[in-house]
């Protein structure tokens, strides 16, 4: 039992998340390459030999391939990046179909839009999940009860959970703090739930001052308490509150993943923190187990990760595609073909260097080498 339960949470559960955001990803390549007229061959769910699979009107191959870990869309002229070839053989009707016979501005295009549908998943994704379920969000609940405080003094204890002030309901501690906030130095009747039972109490705010954003000074009321961890929620969303909270959330997202690679680049932060497959198996596995929310909030993180790691710099990658495609805008022609193989060359040994960092660094954290040297030992 444990055994397929380890199956199903760690590897099912990893290789359904993993290949829904590899589609997105690729469906946003196919996608905009039809829209600017380019034969996409093959489109393909995995790697290997074919398991499953159908050709379209348009003359694409779709298929399901053995080695469910990625996928792939093979694209007319594709790789046909030789500025000096002879393709005078080749119809015009080839020609019209032909990546490689774009416009520079379309190649762009087709290559930034792998990375794009994965931003956009995950802000339709935050987006259905906040105007749905909602956003975690702390109740108004004490976690913190700070010394000599207008909490303290009025006798409120970690865990109370307050229901009101003056006869007004409340329920989100956002809303205990804008209500505390505007009435400094005025007594205010709190009614708190505390072990299951109804406490009355009565607190004075105490006032200070503060600063606004526009420079002008205002007074505040503090109550002396912070939210408690235990006692969160999820506070749905209007669908424009819940759109603007998913662009939000995810470009918020991607500050955060570019300041840690920062952090590492200059050393203040260790590469142990970079993790590979085995490491993102083991946390949506653990979401999964945390239920589908968890499992949902975390695949749009992912798919925020996958898009922006596909941008960066590096030839293999999406982003060095498009450093190519910039030296190409720059000197009016594109890269020589032993530039671009050079490129590649060194951009397929930098990512294999970080596979193995990443993986590495995932079999040290969980343990593996423990766990084999424990069996020999």
């Amino acid at each position: 039992m444990e055994f397929l339960s380890f199956t199903w949470y760690y590897v099912v559960i990893f290789l359904v998340t993993l290949t829904v955001l590899v589609f997105v990803h690729e469906l946003g390549h196919y996608w905009v390459a039809g829209r600017n007229g380019v034969l996409v061959e093959v489109f393909s769910v995995g790697f290997g030999p074919e398991v499953y699979g159908w050709t379209d009107r348009a003359g694409t191959r779709w298929k399901i391939s053995w080695i469910p870990l990625g996928g792939y869309v093979k694209m007319f002229g594709e790789h046909d990046f030789d500025p000096d070839a002879d393709d005078s053989a080749m119809s015009d009707e080839d020609r019209a179909v032909s990546f490689h016979h774009k416009r520079l501005g379309q190649r762009a295009a087709i290559v930034a839009a792998g990375p794009i549908a994965n931003f956009v998943f995950a802000i339709l994704l935050l987006a259905a999940m906040f105007g749905t379920v909602g956003t975690p969000a702390p109740l108004a609940g004490v976690g913190t009860v700070m010394e000599d405080s207008p909490a303290a003094a009025a006798g409120f204890q970690v865990g109370d959970r307050i229901d009101s002030i003056d006869g007004e309901p409340i329920v989100w501690f956002e809303d205990l703090r804008l209500y505390v906030r505007a009435r400094p130095e005025t007594e205010l009747a709190f009614v708190v739930t505390r072990e299951g039972r109804t406490v009355d109490l009565i607190a004075i705010p105490e006032g200070t001052e503060e600063v606004g954003d526009d420079g002008a000074t205002q007074r505040i009321g503090r109550l002396g308490v912070r939210p408690d961890p235990d006692q969160i929620d999820f506070e749905r969303m209007s669908p424009l509150a819940a759109g603007g909270a998913a662009v939000e959330r995810t470009f918020g997202l991607i500050g955060q993943i570019m300041t840690a690679l920062g952090q590492i680049i200059v050393g203040s932060r260790t590469t142990e923190e970079l993790g590979g497959p085995l490491r993102i198996a083991q946390i949506s596995g653990d979401m999964a187990q945390g239920g589908a929310v968890n499992l949902i909030f975390f695949m749009a993180a992912l798919s925020v990760n996958l898009g922006l790691i596909n941008l960066f710099p590096i030839p293999m990658l999406d982003g060095g595609h498009l450093i190519f495609y910039l030296f190409e805008a720059v000197r009016g022609k594109p890269l020589g073909v032993r530039a671009q193989e050079y490129g590649f060359r060194f951009g397929l040994i930098l990512v294999l260097l970080l596979m193995i960092l990443a993986t590495w660094n995932d079999l040290v954290n969980l343990k593996v080498f423990e766990f084999f040297r424990q069996l020999v030992s």
